[in-house]
């Protein structure tokens, strides 16, 4: 296995600075999605700084869409965390579980379907 996602991952940060630590962080745990479903078509990861707040530190907001062939994108969003590694944690293991949860579905179709129908 590589680190890094064979197909198109795109990365958005809003209301932040770009960080070399962050964008590859996003990457490794990206190229992880595809121990769960290995058709990913495409990643698209949004990390976006929520305003801040007198009595909190700073939220956060992660969205991850992942495209599938044949399927409606698969999204996840995770508000509000302060940390942002642990808000991209929390996401990338949502999509994660999703995933694994429709190979798991796909896999079952494609055994009842396979099996043969005795006469």
């Amino acid at each position: 296995m590589t680190d890094s996602l064979q197909v198109p991952l795109q990365i958005i940060l809003r209301n932040m600075r770009h960080s070399d630590a962050l964008d590859a962080h996003i990457r490794q745990k990206a190229a992880k999605l595809e121990e769960f479903h290995p058709r990913i078509v495409s990643c698209r990861v949004t990390l976006e700084q929520l305003g801040k707040h007198q009595q909190q530190g700073r939220d956060f907001r992660v969205g991850i869409d992942v495209r599938l062939p044949g399927r409606q994108p698969v999204v996840v969003n995770h508000d509000q965390d302060e940390d942002p590694y642990v808000a991209l944690r929390e996401a990338f293991d949502t999509m994660a579980r999703q995933l694994d949860e429709i190979a798991r579905e796909q896999q079952a179709s494609t055994r009842v379907h396979a099996t043969p129908v005795p006469d």
